[in-house]
C-alpha cells in the first residue's frame, strides 16, 4: 500500500466489491468489544446500530440494507420526509455508526473474529 493519499484513494475507488465489504466496518459498543474480543467489526444486514454522528445522532435500528458500491448503510427509523409525505431513508456512512447488537448467529462470522477463517 502506497503513503500517498491520492493513491489510497484511488485504490479504494478502485476496489472490487469483495475488498469494499471490509471498508465497511464500525466500532463495537463497549459490552460487546468484551464479548467478542475486537474492537470493530463488518456491518451485516441485521445487526443493531445507533447512529454516532448526523443530524439523526443516538438514534437506534436495524441495518436494513448495505450498498458496497456507496460505501452507505440504511438503518430502520433513519428516514427523511419529503414535502410530498413520503418518506425516504437516508444513507449513512458505516463510520458513523455503532455496532450495539450484532448477529453472532453466523458461523462464517465467528470463524473471521478468532482468525481460523
Amino acid at each position: 500500500m502506497s503513503i500517498q493519499p491520492r493513491k489510497q484513494r484511488k485504490a479504494r475507488y478502485d476496489a472490487p466489491l469483495h475488498k469494499r465489504q471490509n471498508y465497511m466496518s464500525s466500532n463495537l459498543s463497549k459490552e460487546l468489544r468484551e464479548q467478542v474480543g475486537v474492537r470493530s467489526l463488518p456491518i451485516k444486514v441485521g445487526d443493531k446500530v445507533k447512529v454516532l454522528r448526523g443530524d439523526f445522532k443516538q438514534q437506534e435500528g436495524k441495518v436494513i440494507s448495505i450498498t458496497h458500491r456507496n460505501y452507505k448503510v440504511t438503518v430502520d427509523g433513519v428516514v427523511l420526509n419529503k414535502p410530498d409525505g413520503n418518506a425516504v431513508y437516508v444513507p449513512l456512512d458505516p463510520s458513523n455508526l455503532m455496532i450495539i447488537d450484532a448477529d453472532l448467529d453466523d458461523d462464517r462470522r465467528i470463524k473471521n473474529i478468532e482468525g481460523a477463517n
